[in-house]
């Protein structure tokens, strides 16, 4: 089977669009690939954080892709395996400066520090981490890296250092990434749905899978639908947004019945929101009671991941054991 990675950050609860954007997936990918999917503490040093949350937050997140399916042994913390760094810094050594320049999402982060808090500053961090991001990829030799549009450029960056590297050094060891797409449904704001789903834009704009299911009916009921601005017959972005949490939710039977009505002009985005928010509970009530029973074995699971971290560490230091021989570091043995 072909070696998938996949990695996130922990930046809080797991909200409607990551889970159909990339968790669910998560969970599915196990049975065809071999999966590694690790939680990078790392990479949210990058932009202003507490440490005591951001200990917090990675188990957080440890624990409710757990809750969503993820094998906890597939599972591992960035900053438990250093060799992740020690890679980096040498693939850091074949990146360009203008390649890392060039990198839009920096220019994007930068653009929000700027505009931030006045004792923010961009860090060289921030500028890093795309290298950073690649030796998370090609230390564990992932095939196959599932991806979002947004990340393309940094995936064409592991291959560019991958190449280089095999070039420099005068071997094929490093093997391409490619991306792995899937059937992902892009879930939008109910707030505004022009916009993606995203923790960044306040609460009314996310649905929390593990928030309270009074929470969630009442996010959905106060969800934005027709803007006026479509013409007759047209279906406007928030019912479109609504329909799609409706297929994401697997509820084609529903869809189509609230679909006829739509053509009809019967359709009451009452009865449309009613459906979605009974999905959605009946989705996340699972999810929310397996994270609850996570939680309340803490001790017990932090030790597994710990022990998985360790496993996976073991793979990642053959790999890097190997990269010292062939830059002509020294080895211990």
């Amino acid at each position: 089977m072909k070696n998938v990675l996949s990695c996130i950050q922990p930046t809080g609860d797991i909200h409607l669009g990551n889970y159909f954007g990339a968790v669910q997936n998560y969970a599915k990918l196990q049975k065809d690939y071999n999966c590694t999917y690790g939680v990078v503490d790392y990479h949210s040093m990058t932009m202003p954080y507490t440490p005591v949350k951001l200990r917090e937050n990675t188990w957080n997140m440890i624990f409710q892709l757990m809750a969503c399916g993820v094998n906890k042994e597939n599972l591992f913390i960035q900053s438990l395996v250093p060799e992740h760094t020690q890679l980096a810094w040498i693939l850091g050594c074949v990146c360009s400066y203008g390649e890392l320049s060039r990198m839009t999402q920096f220019k994007d982060k930068s653009d929000q520090l700027a505009t931030s808090d006045k004792d923010s500053f961009v860090s060289a961090g921030l500028f890093f981490y795309p290298v950073l991001q690649a030796a998370d990829i090609l230390i564990y030799h992932a095939d196959l890296v599932p991806v979002g549009k947004d990340q393309e450029q940094h995936l064409e960056l592991s291959r560019n250092i991958a190449q280089r590297f095999n070039h420099q050094f005068g071997k094929e060891y490093f093997v391409h990434p490619e991306a792995l797409y899937t059937e992902t449904p892009k879930i939008l704001s109910l707030a505004d749905p022009t916009k993606k789903m995203s923790k960044s834009l306040g609460e009314k704009h996310h649905i929390n899978i593990f928030g309270d299911e009074n929470t969630i009916r009442k996010q959905v009921k106060s969800a934005v639908t027709d803007t006026g601005e479509q013409t007759a017959g047209e279906m406007s972005p928030g019912v479109k947004n609504l329909f799609e949490i409706l297929k994401a939710c697997e509820k084609f039977d529903v869809v189509q019945s609230l679909q006829e009505d739509f053509r009809n002009g019967s359709l009451k985005y009452s009865n449309l929101k009613e459906s979605v928010a009974d999905a959605l509970v009946e989705l996340v009530t699972p999810i929310r009671e397996r994270y609850m029973d996570i939680q309340k074995n803490k001790k017990e699971n932090k030790e597994s991941i710990k022990e998985s971290s360790i496993a996976i560490r073991a793979r990642a230091a053959k790999t890097l054991a190997e990269v010292r021989e062939l830059t002509g570091l020294t080895n211990l043995k």
